[in-house]
């Protein structure tokens, strides 16, 4: 009788125990995560304000204190400096690399994936893709060099574009390999089965199911892409062939000492790399995290 009565309310209380130790706030993470954001958060507030004042208020105000009086005379000087010029060809070297590039990968991903078992050539090429991702631009700029000037296509878009996309496939082709294993087989045997061809299947069910992966990939290498600076370095001369981030370089020197000029050319730079991931992260997160989680 006497050893009944003890056992439920110690449980209880140890209940409540982890349940009070599990709720208790995390006041170092929130502080390192506060110290973080300031970190992040300062230098753009900066870079903001600061394209805003003239180049004698910003030499004679606090560079952490708001304009008095905001113009926006630097972002006018810069657009009239070529920046559309640069803006359209960094626009046209992305796009020109990404539908291309992510329009192989995928072909290339579903042969891959829907035939690597039954061909050896098929299994080397999977090989070849992975060993392109240890393999770094730098290593092979002087061939890529080579190359395009045996081309004849030195100060020219397309050679910018072309290296693009070979450096541009093999994490794509592994991303959307990823991708397409997730997909059932019984879904392309019963396509099969019905009559459809390798073609329909890729384009009517491979292609929607992957869509994430898709739209995925595309970000991400408009985001590289839009960021190079070494293939326009190296590949360029002509200013009329410049993209935004080699302009950018020259903006530098050519507003060394007007601060605010400089970074209203940050800012409009900037501006569609930020707009892109506002609306792309979600897909970007997910979608790689999905594609590397076998």
């Amino acid at each position: 009788m006497t050893t009944t009565t003890v056992s439920p309310p110690r449980r209880a209380a140890r209940g409540r125990e982890n349940h009070t130790v599990a709720s208790r706030p995390n006041w170092f993470a929130g502080l390192v995560s506060l110290l973080w954001m300031l970190v992040v958060i300062i230098p753009i507030y900066w870079i903001v304000i600061t394209s805003l004042k003239t180049q004698s208020n910003y030499y004679a105000t606090n560079p952490l204190a708001p304009p008095g009086e905001p113009t926006l005379a630097n972002y006018q000087l810069v657009i009239e400096s070529d920046f559309i010029q640069y803006f359209i060809n960094s626009l046209i070297v992305t796009v020109g690399a990404v539908v291309p590039a992510v329009a192989v990968s995928f072909m290339a991903a579903y042969a891959i994936v829907r035939s690597a078992g039954r061909s050896r050539f098929l299994r080397s090429v999977n090989s070849l893709f992975l060993m392109g991702l240890a393999i770094p631009l730098q290593a092979t700029i002087i061939p890529v060099y080579l190359i395009i000037i045996k081309l004849r296509l030195y100060d020219s878009l397309t050679g910018m574009i072309l290296p693009s996309i070979a450096f541009a496939i093999p994490l794509t082709v592994l991303v959307l390999s990823n991708f397409l294993r997730d997909v059932p087989k019984e879904l392309f045997e019963s396509m099969r089965i019905d009559g459809a061809t390798e073609q329909s299947m890729l384009w009517r069910l491979a292609l929607p199911l992957t869509r994430p992966a898709v739209v995925t990939v595309v970000i991400y290498n408009a985001l590289q892409i839009w960021n190079g600076f070494l293939l326009p370095l190296i590949l360029t001369q002509d200013p009329s062939r410049r993209t935004l981030p080699l302009a950018l370089w020259t903006f530098q020197g050519q507003y060394s000492v007007n601060v605010p000029a400089v970074l209203a050319s940050v800012v409009l730079t900037t501006l569609p790399i930020l707009l892109l991931y506002v609306v792309g992260r979600r897909q970007i997160l997910s979608g790689l995290t999905a594609g590397f989680s076998k």
